[in-house]
Parts: C-alpha cells; structure tokens; sequence
C-alpha cells in the first residue's frame, strides 16, 4: 500500500475511534472539523435530528484570509462561533476528524472558544 493510500487508512479508523465516543445532540451538538491541503471547514451537527445547525469554510467570499494557515483557521473559529449563538448553540462537543489537535485545527478551536463556544 503506498504512503497516502495508508494516511487515508488511517486516518479513517481515528475517524471511526472519535466518533464511537462523540456524538452531537440538540443541547450540545458537534464541532466537526475537516482540514484540507488549502482550506478548512467547521460545521455544528445535530446528530439526532441529523442536520446542520451551522457551517463556516475558508473558501467562502468575505473571509479576510482564504490561503490555507492558522490565521485562516482562527478566521474560520469565530465566524462559526457567531452562527452558532445566532442558532442558539452555546456548548458543543470537538470533533477534530482524525487530524492532530495542533496547528490549523488547534487555531480553529481557540478560535471559537475565544468567540463563545463552551467544549
């Protein structure tokens, strides 16, 4: 197996490990995060009703920074955080999606607590 086919593998069973332990209900939904080699992407999951509340992405028109560092990140955390009260979510639970908790998934969370989220 090569070497990317064996990350996405791996990657995957984390996926599978975090979400066994984490699931998004209507009092604290999910923070899931997506991380890709230029963007990122944040959504706030109801798992139960199974429907997202709210949702931010780097690629989207207006973001101060669209390349794909922590301050891009850290964009994408507050502006999420702010849907998010506006949807009447205060408290959620992280999923990080298989990726380490440093870098531009680590930007995002501080991000986002700093703008009010509670996890």
């Amino acid at each position: 197996m090569d070497k990317n086919r064996l990350k996405q593998v791996r990657r995957g069973r984390r996926v599978i490990g975090i979400r066994k332990r984490v699931e998004g209900t209507p009092s604290r939904p999910r923070l899931s995060v997506y991380r890709s080699l230029k963007h990122i992407h944040a959504q706030v999951i109801d798992d139960l009703a199974g429907r997202t509340l709210c949702a931010a992405s780097s690629q989207e028109d207006g973001m101060p920074d669209k390349s794909g560092n922590a301050a891009a990140a850290a964009a994408v955390g507050l502006r999420l955080a702010e849907r998010a009260k506006a949807a009447g979510v205060t408290a959620v639970v992280f999923d990080r999606g298989g990726f380490r908790f440093h870098g531009r998934v680590k930007a995002l969370a501080d991000a986002a607590r700093k703008g009010g989220l509670d996890f």
